[in-house]
């Protein structure tokens, strides 16, 4: 099949109390990493581009590497822009083969935020792309988003109504506690969604697909493997999964998952350099990346989204 839009997929994530994981991508051996365990445990599949990702590896190699990917597994699979910042951005997607894009308007006051998402909405579906938009802001660091955490805060339940239906987006990604990049909180404190808010967000939206950013939840062994290795990186504490399958089984349809892909295949390639320093061949050290990523996303799939067999 060719790629798809996330439309079907987010109907049926909204009925069954699961979400569709929705991973970055940089490379080959991520795209495979991903798909592979998706195939194995037969899973709807998201696969985003960054701002960051767009400049790495070339926008056309990464549509041509996930349309091999869809080929080779057969899986529902849709191409999505991540942080879309302006309407040339998403256009440039949705020209480009993408199935789905995200404008974040989330930086501006809300009026702007509700044209800016408009006019991506109305372009994109003219021409079959569906449209993620954002309300509330996330702290935290992912490639071009950097946000404060005194510029943070949480989404108004009482805005979601007007702003879905003025600008007609597809999906609203919303802030109730995730944040951006690897290190969210500082020891001692305890993680939590505010799950209130998104119950809430659910009542005023009842059957919409609603998205968690910042959802990877970094689990401390790949930040002691990366350290052991040579590393200096801090103790990364993020939400718990516990609290993300909790928000899955509400109107929580899309969890996006990045950094938690990075430490995994980081702490793997590092390993191998420890205990092959005399190797060279790429196709060893990412040979080992992609074994990581693939080991990640099955735990992903099956303990936090629970959205294997479901493709």
């Amino acid at each position: 099949m060719p790629l798809v839009t996330t439309t079907e997929m987010f109907k049926k994530a909204y009925e069954g109390g699961y979400a569709v994981g929705a991973f970055n991508v940089n490379n080959m051996e991520i795209i495979q990493g991903i798909t592979e365990a998706g195939k194995e445990l037969n899973a709807p599949l998201i696969l985003q581009v960054s701002a960051g990702a767009r400049k790495y590896a070339n926008p056309t190699y990464l549509v041509k590497l996930v349309e091999a990917a869809e080929i080779e597994t057969g899986l529902p699979i849709a191409l999505h822009l991540d942080h879309g910042a302006d309407f040339d951005i998403c256009k440039d997607c949705v020209d480009g083969g993408f199935t789905s894009v995200m404008i974040d308007g989330s930086k501006y006051p809300f009026e702007e935020n509700i044209a800016l998402s408009k006019k991506v909405a109305d372009y994109a579906h003219a021409h079959g792309v569906v449209v993620e938009a954002e309300l509330g802001k996330l702290a935290g660091v992912e490639d071009d988003v950097k946000v404060n955490s005194e510029d943070a805060f949480y989404t108004d339940p009482d805005e979601v109504e007007e702003f879905v239906t003025r600008t007609g987006v597809d999906s609203l990604a919303i802030a109730i506690g995730t944040s951006h990049g690897a290190y969210k909180f500082k020891p001692g404190q305890d993680p939590k969604l505010r799950l209130d808010i998104l119950e809430e967000v659910g009542r005023r939206l009842p059957g919409f697909p609603i998205v968690l950013h910042g959802a990877s939840s970094v689990p401390q062994e790949f930040v002691d493997e990366i350290n052991k290795y040579g590393g200096k990186m801090p103790n990364a504490i993020g939400i718990p999964e516990s609290e993300l399958r909790k928000a899955a089984k509400l109107a929580v349809c899309k969890i996006n998952i990045d950094s938690d892909l990075r430490l995994a295949m980081t702490a793997s390639i590092r390993k191998h350099f420890a205990e092959h320093p005399d190797h060279f061949d790429p196709r060893q050290y990412l040979g080992d990346g992609r074994a990581a990523i693939k080991a990640m996303v099955e735990h992903k799939i099956k303990d936090v989204l629970g959205c294997d067999g479901k493709a």
